[in-house]
């Protein structure tokens, strides 16, 4: 039960009403619009079909539902998604999302074209913002809600659940005018009763890598980094529930990897009291039949439970969260300058607003506390833990008894 109530056509349903779909198909392809009554006036939202009918936030309203709610959505301009909105991310009212990327989705193969003889300029165009691959992983993770924490949660994200709600996200995206559930592969639970099969799905799905017309297409790969290991070759990249199948790489590639994100490798064996997760996205290529070749890598540290975290400073919060069975977002950086420019997690089990929560670590690099000092400054009803010290206590729960009924549950589905 997600707690939710609609108002349509004048009548109250419940989201888990059984002729709640009757009533969706109904209007669908209407101008009549639900109303989310988890505040008074209530938040007007829209009918959409993916296997089943849904009622979905309208563009920049998710900020206008109660925090309880589970349509809430903190607005764009507390992570680094407000940079990217309107530019790299355009959403129509129909749901369906076009991302602009900094990356290509396929490689020329063979000989080069002859570039054409100069010409004199015949316009100018603004330059347009564009998303990278690390902005592109993070939006994924906040559209399937791995950003997003609520006590109902516990115990109900596995390998399968990632797999299942990474891909339906994706399903409403679109790059360079191809789906991206087209392009994208996440490992699906691996057993080894149905290795086989597996394998064979994996092979169907990455088939769109059989190189055409000069072209080398490339796919997304996102799942956990597990090891690398030595080959004549170069690299073999291993993913967890991809036992049998590496992803190649150059030595010099993985050793400008292994710089880049050498934070990120050492929280893996960091002392923090519970186990980090370390995500990969990787586009990939098909080097010969069924060998697949890393062309870019990005990487991005979770907890257990596949929050998305910054750096390791930031797990000891997420635990204490986690612990006190409290209901919190995660903002997440995307292609944003700093990180430490946004809140390290935003409560959102105190009341009618939320509750910002920074981290001023005494390891962020000078750039980094320089930003975080400025995110303060002037910052009203701000919870402030300066790792030095101890914890303090994190702001009170409003008890389920005083949230209003329509959002009791929110977020347990």
């Amino acid at each position: 039960m997600t707690g939710q109530q609609f108002t349509i056509l004048g009548q109250g349903w419940d989201a888990d009403d059984p002729g709640l779909q009757a009533i969706l198909a109904r209007i669908y392809e209407t101008n009549e619009r639900p109303r989310c009554m988890c505040v008074p006036e209530g938040v007007e939202m829209y009918v959409a079909l993916h296997r089943q009918f849904i009622v979905k936030c309208m563009p920049d309203t998710g900020g206008q539902h109660h925090p309880a709610c589970v349509a809430f959505d903190a607005a764009p301009q507390q992570s680094g998604l407000g940079e990217l909105v309107g530019e790299a991310i355009l959403e129509s009212q129909a749901g369906a999302v076009e991302l602009r990327v900094d990356f290509p989705w396929a490689r020329s193969v063979g000989r080069g074209v002859a570039r054409a003889e100069s010409q004199d300029v015949a316009e100018v165009a603004v330059p347009r913002r564009r998303m990278s691959l690390r902005a592109l992983m993070h939006f994924l993770f906040e559209r399937a809600g791995f950003n997003r924490w609520s006590p109902a949660m516990e115990g109900r994200r596995n390998q399968a659940v990632l797999h299942k709600y990474l891909l339906e996200a994706a399903q409403t995206m679109v790059v360079k005018g191809m789906p991206l559930a087209d392009r994208l592969y996440v490992p699906e639970p691996f057993h080894e009763a149905d290795k086989a099969a597996c394998a064979q799905r994996r092979r169907s799905k990455l088939a769109v890598l059989h190189p055409k017309e000069l072209q080398s297409p490339l796919a997304l790969v996102i799942g956990e980094f597990k090891a690398s290991d030595e080959s004549p070759w170069g690299r073999r990249i291993w993913i967890k529930h991809m036992p049998d199948a590496p992803l190649l790489l150059a030595d010099k590639t993985w050793a400008r990897i292994a710089k880049a994100y050498a934070p990120l490798f050492e929280a893996r064996d960091a002392d923090g009291g519970q186990r980090v997760r370390l995500m990969m996205a990787a586009l990939i290529r098909e080097r010969r039949e069924f060998t697949y070749e890393i062309d870019v890598a990005s990487l991005m540290l979770t907890s257990e439970h596949w929050i998305p975290m910054e750096g390791i400073h930031e797990l000891p919060l997420v635990q204490a969260l986690v612990h006190a069975r409290r209901r919190f977002i995660k903002p997440l950086r995307y292609d944003a300058r700093h990180a430490a420019s946004f809140a390290n997690a935003l409560l959102i089990d105190v009341g009618e607003r939320t509750v910002p929560l920074h981290i001023v670590s005494s390891h962020l690099d000078p750039k980094e506390q320089s930003a975080k000092a400025t995110a303060l400054k002037g910052g009203e009803d701000v919870w402030i833990w300066r790792t030095s010290e101890d914890m303090p206590c994190l702001p009170s729960a409003v008890s389920i008894a005083a949230l209003p009924r329509t959002v009791v549950d929110a977020g347990a589905s």
